[in-house]
């Protein structure tokens, strides 16, 4: 092999491990962020409903949970302090969780109805009615990890 051949696969050699390394780093999230996926293609991806179950069964609080469920029940906004839209979600395990959602910090679900899937990512709290689901929003002071929810396609947080 002469030296011009040599030099091109070495180039090439270091353009290879050059892509596989920014690769690599792209997959890996960063150690000082959390490796949660906020975009609408990788929602569905992840079910906590058994993470869930367990947290109700051991009366468990500050769980963070990702899933989905379908409305029950719509209940009146809570106005005492931050505003919150809060609605009954039913699980798939027949287990029901009051999403309470910070309308102060992100945009409410506009024309939610019974029987609406509501896909979720936000902190569980126990309660003996099945739990309470909050911080379903962008957290302004980032102290808290960021939540969400997704409703026909559009996310709110």
């Amino acid at each position: 092999m002469n030296k011009t051949n040599f030099r091109i696969v070495v180039v090439i050699l270091v353009l290879i491990a050059a892509y596989l390394g920014i690769n690599q780093q792209q997959q890996t999230p960063p150690k000082n962020e959390s490796p949660i996926a906020t975009s609408p293609e990788s929602v569905s991806t992840v079910d906590d409903h058994q993470k869930i179950q367990q947290a109700f069964q051991q009366q468990q609080n500050n769980v963070q949970v990702r899933a989905s469920g379908v409305v029950k029940a719509i209940l009146a906004d809570d106005h005492e302090g931050s505003r919150h839209q809060k609605f009954i979600l039913l699980l798939k395990d027949g287990l029901t969780v009051l999403v309470a959602h910070n309308i102060d910090l992100a945009p409410r679900i506009e024309n939610l109805q019974k029987g609406d899937t509501v896909e979720f990512y936000g902190e569980y709290e126990y309660n003996s009615k099945g739990g309470v689901i909050h911080w379903t929003h962008h957290d302004p002071q980032r102290q808290h990890i960021d939540g969400w929810l997704k409703y026909q396609g559009r996310m709110y947080q």
